[in-house]
């Protein structure tokens, strides 16, 4: 499992920062699970924001969050049989 980092941007005039979140990478299924709102990256989002807004990092009521994944590259090695 890849360490997650939360680092809460610059305040905006409107006084509400997005909250960016950087999972690393993880495999494609994943990452869809992400996307649909199931499974363990979900759980791990979950947590994450929980966690920031228990210490004071952000505040109770901060809406955007932008959640950076990256896809881990296949092994063509496992593609191409014989080579």
């Amino acid at each position: 499992m890849a360490t997650s980092t939360a680092e809460p941007t610059a305040v905006k005039a409107d006084g509400k920062a997005p909250v960016i979140i950087d999972l690393g990478k993880h495999r494609r299924k994943r990452i869809k699970g992400l996307r649909k709102g199931k499974g363990r990256l979900t759980q791990e989002v979950s947590g994450c924001i929980e966690e920031l807004k228990a210490s004071g990092a952000i505040p109770a009521n901060a809406q955007p969050v932008i959640v950076v994944v990256r896809e881990k590259r296949r092994r063509l090695t496992s593609l191409l049989p014989g080579l």
